[in-house]
């Protein structure tokens, strides 16, 4: 069974940064691991993903040069490094994992979700 532990949320001003993780267990090699997020009255979308094996990302345009995301696979741990946060970036950030494909292929599980809150 697959389970995804996030960390890494917090309160930050604009212009500031933090680095979220997750940690997976029970997931398959060249699976996909991602972030999503879904902020107040907004519907939740894909932030970035990558792939387990071949390490390809990929990037929603509000976040690309500004969101990296990298993975350790000895840790089992996948990273999200946000910086220049704006208030467009404040949400509630999920971890899903799932099968290699587009976005919807990478929500197959959830994480408990981690906040990230913005202030100017």
């Amino acid at each position: 069974q697959v389970q995804l532990v996030e960390s890494g949320g917090g309160s930050v001003q604009a212009g500031g940064s933090l680095r979220l993780s997750c940690t997976a267990s029970g997931y398959t090699s060249g699976a996909c691991i991602g972030w999503f997020r879904q902020a107040l009255g907004k519907e939740r979308e894909g932030v970035a993903r990558i792939y387990r094996t071949r390490g390809k990302t990929y990037y929603a345009d509000s976040v690309k040069g500004r969101f990296t995301i990298s993975l350790d696979n000895a840790k089992n741990t996948v990273y999200l490094q946000m910086n220049s946060l704006n208030s467009e970036d404040a949400a509630m950030y999920y971890c899903a994992a799932g099968t290699v494909g587009d976005w919807h292929m990478c929500q197959v599980y959830w994480g408990q979700g981690t906040q990230v809150t913005v202030s100017s």
